[in-house]
């Protein structure tokens, strides 16, 4: 559902709502950083200046890596289990309900156990002084 919420100075500032427990996903696709030949798939809920963006994605069971050097990602897991672990040896265990931050500059690997579905929201860099 889109709804129009507002202008800011003369611009249409569009809300974008959908039940991410719910919603259906495009058709799955080979991750690119799988060890073990998982398939993924994301909904692109809101894009700005790359790499800012957020959404919905899915993940079946196997191991993957995972590099967030540009940017922060921010994500709560609605469906599965995982073991998010860092290049550091610091891990989570993650269900339903966990809230995740990977800040910008971590790299590690997601152990899935059960087909995760999480909605992220991933934050590039500031710059600037």
């Amino acid at each position: 559902m889109t709804d129009t919420s507002g202008s800011t100075a003369g611009e249409t500032v569009t809300l974008r709502h959908i039940n991410a427990d719910a919603v259906t996903l495009p058709a799955p696709v080979p991750k690119p950083t799988s060890r073990t030949g998982q398939v993924e798939s994301t909904l692109g809920v809101w894009h700005a200046e790359p790499p800012t963006s957020g959404g919905v994605w899915e993940c079946g069971p196997g191991e993957f890596t995972a590099d967030r050097s540009e940017c922060t990602e921010v994500c709560q897991i609605l469906s599965g289990t995982a073991t998010v672990t860092g290049v550091d040896g610091a891990s989570a265990d993650l269900r339903p309900g966990s809230l995740l931050v990977l800040p910008q500059g971590w790299r590690g690997t997601w152990q899935i156990h059960e087909t995760v579905r999480k909605s992220f929201v991933m934050i590039g860099s500031i710059t600037g002084g």
